[in-house]
């Protein structure tokens, strides 16, 4: 199987440890990935504010550079959940406006071929227990894209809970938004902040000593709210746990 890696803005310019881990991870449990180098952003948040036809040029981008991949694995259920649902609209509007005609038979090729990690481990690779270790307790927050639109359901906590030494606790109101969304913290700082205090709250109520997730923008968020409170909790994305140290520690 020829499996490429997109790593996804967030990660690619402030946790570039995120895509080196899933290459570890799927690596070890042996598959092959390849990491494009003309990859470029999904556009999501080109779409989400409107600039829909800002949105062509990186929609074709990304048809182009993973054309011919039988799986697209990203660590990001937001990037997954645009490329899946959005990117055909992009696709029809660009055919309607006759900037490019060809464009929707290309994105219904290669969109349903992109994974959020979980989604390719547990559906494709058939795993739930990776051979990780990681003696912590660990909250783990479902972010709106990988619950309410990837559909991803429990395959995260799967595979966490078949981590050795993982303890997963439960975290109190973990279906809520956390309340970055993207530009809405930006738009909506105020609102946004309000809303990741309540999920502060709930990570400190849980006991975890770290919390994790399958999108790193979330947890930005979150976790610049608990280092401004000086809360013991690290943050963590979900493949850096199933992938252990970059030492092998």
């Amino acid at each position: 199987m020829r499996v490429a890696l997109f790593v996804a803005c967030y990660n690619d310019l402030l946790y570039p440890q995120v895509g080196r881990a899933v290459v570890r991870l799927l690596r070890r449990l042996g598959q092959p990935v390849e990491f494009p180098p003309g990859q470029t952003c999904c556009g999501q948040m080109h779409f989400n504010t409107g600039y829909r036809e800002a949105c062509v040029p990186l929609v074709q981008g990304f048809v182009r550079v993973f054309a011919g991949y039988d799986a697209v694995v990203t660590p990001s259920s937001s990037c997954a959940s645009m490329v899946r649902h959005y990117h055909a609209t992009v696709a029809r509007e660009a055919a309607d406006a006759g900037t490019d005609p060809s464009l929707p038979a290309r994105v219904a090729e290669v969109a349903p071929r992109v994974y959020e990690l979980s989604e390719f481990l547990v559906d494709v690779l058939g795993v739930t227990d990776v051979g990780a270790r990681f003696p912590h307790t660990v909250a783990f927050h479902p972010t709106c894209h990988s619950r309410r639109l990837l559909g991803v359901g429990d395959r995260p906590e799967r595979l966490l809970a078949a981590v050795d030494g993982l303890t997963l606790v439960d975290m109190p109101h973990a279906e809520t938004c956390c309340g970055f969304g993207g530009t809405f913290a930006v738009k909506n700082a105020d609102t946004s902040v309000a809303m990741g205090l309540d999920k502060v709250a709930d990570v400190l109520a849980s006991g975890a000593e770290v919390l994790t997730a399958s999108d790193t923008s979330c947890l930005m968020h979150i976790g610049g709210l608990l280092s401004r409170r000086g809360a013991p909790v690290r943050v963590m994305h979900m493949a850096e746990i199933l992938a252990g140290p970059e030492d092998g520690g």
